[in-house]
């Protein structure tokens, strides 16, 4: 149902971004924003590991530095039959952690100098499932794609403001309806990306679960990192924003609106999901 959920919402979005650049008219307009957001989007996509992995400020780490963390990841990783992931620690006290990576062959897994102080080895094992299935899940390119989507559209409206207004309706809504999309086109296009990356939290949790096989873990880890974010929260850098709808946890504090157009699931639905799964699975 996840995937089926991701697909509609990408259908929906690229729905707005057909309507906005109808809505005002120029294919011209429509064609120079999808290049434009196509290339800044594709960057992001081929260095995303680089961009993240920099903006935590996060350095490799060997097996001979972090014997356990390494070996629960091979043994993750084989159980999938997918390559061995590169493995880098933030020194941040922040419990958190991220997978990054447009594919298994150039995965990234980061893990904060705090997760690995909170969590116990069963704890540490169900968050690295997580982050792996994020990879395995293909959500770098998914999110690349909404990414590209809704920059389209905000593009589009940028374009709209210069563009002459119409005499007619003969081949859009007029310019009312084009003002109106102008304004309301960014905010649909961000309520659906943010409901994609949502989505995908979802999804990560339950194939992680699935790979490690203890979702109750999983449950239970999302609560300590839960608390250890409230206690610590990071600070509201333009870089680590880039970096946090991949964490497993939203990094900031923050309630009320920012709460509730945050990038991942409330927490409390998340275990409850999970906490349902292991009573499905007995």
């Amino acid at each position: 149902m996840n995937g089926v959920k991701t697909a509609v919402l990408i259908a929906a979005l690229s729905a707005v971004m057909l309507l906005v650049g109808w809505g005002l008219g120029g294919r011209g307009g429509l064609m120079i924003a999808l290049v434009i957001a196509l290339g800044s989007n594709g960057v992001a996509y081929f260095f995303s590991d680089r961009i993240a992995l920099r903006s935590m400020r996060a350095h490799p780490i060997s097996e001979v530095e972090a014997p356990g963390l390494y070996a629960i990841v091979r043994e993750l990783a084989t159980a999938a039959r997918q390559p061995m992931p590169r493995l880098y620690v933030s020194e941040t006290p922040q419990p958190n952690a991220f997978a990054t990576g447009r594919n298994p062959r150039n995965a990234a897994v980061c893990v904060t100098r705090g997760i690995l102080q909170m969590l116990d080895r069963r704890e540490l094992r169900a968050v690295i499932g997580h982050e792996l299935s994020h990879v395995y899940n293909r959500d770098i390119l998914i999110a690349s794609v909404a990414a590209a989507l809704a920059t389209v559209v905000t593009y589009l409206t940028y374009l709209g403001m210069f563009l002459p207004g119409r005499s007619d309706d003969r081949e859009g809504p007029g310019m009312f309806g084009a003002l109106l999309m102008v304004v309301l086109g960014p905010v649909a296009a961000g309520i659906i990306q943010m409901a994609i990356s949502r989505t995908r939290e979802y999804q990560a949790d339950e194939s992680g679960a699935r790979l490690s096989g203890d979702p109750l873990a999983l449950a239970s880890a999302l609560r300590k990192i839960s608390g250890g974010v409230r206690a610590l929260p990071l600070p509201a850098d333009p870089q680590i924003e880039s970096t946090s709808a991949l964490m497993i946890a939203h990094p900031f504090s923050g309630g009320g609106l920012s709460k509730l157009f945050s990038t991942h699931p409330p927490m409390p639905e998340r275990i409850a999901r999970l906490e349902r799964m292991a009573g499905i699975r007995g």
